[in-house]
């Protein structure tokens, strides 16, 4: 548990804006998926495009399989352990393995590479941002970012846009 949650710290919700900020703001992610009937998690290195997550998982891996035409959650965050001032967003959206040429060239100039492989290679991943949450931890409520981003539970829920 966060240490500012227990001593009367303050946790709010934050915006759309604000979230996607902060998701494209650290290169570092988690994707939360089923294998195999069962819950897992996998640390990627993604870009934001747009209203795409964009990671490498290994080239024909369990991940890039498991991933294929899924509901998915993503995480990303930045706490300071001494403060406990920090935030966390989580995108829910439906993963795609990027498949068509002209949708790889647009994508290469991102420099994604897998968690633990090669610098290039394995396959590209978009998560199509459906659902975006996010919220800051803060002592005395400067985690929010100010500017009218407070608003404890606030879900930004996004069409699905098809392609």
């Amino acid at each position: 548990m966060i240490k500012g949650m227990v001593e009367g710290g303050r946790v709010d919700g934050l915006s759309e804006a604000h979230c996607r900020r902060l998701l494209a703001s650290t290169p570092v992610g988690r994707v939360v998926y089923t294998d195999q009937a069962l819950p897992a998690i996998a640390v990627v290195n993604h870009r934001v495009r747009g209203d795409d997550i964009v990671f490498r998982a290994d080239d024909g891996g369990r991940l890039a399989a498991a991933l294929h035409r899924s509901v998915v959650a993503f995480e990303a965050d930045a706490v300071d352990p001494e403060t406990a001032v920090g935030w966390s967003v989580v995108a829910v959206g439906e993963a795609l393995r990027v498949a068509g040429t002209a949708e790889l060239e647009s994508l290469a100039d991102l420099g994604l590479r897998t968690w633990f492989g090669p610098a290039a290679g394995g396959d590209l991943i978009r998560i199509r941002i459906q659902l975006l949450t996010g919220h800051a931890t803060g002592g005395s409520g400067s985690g929010s970012g100010g500017s009218g981003d407070s608003a404890a539970g606030h879900r930004a829920v996004i069409p699905l846009v098809s392609g």
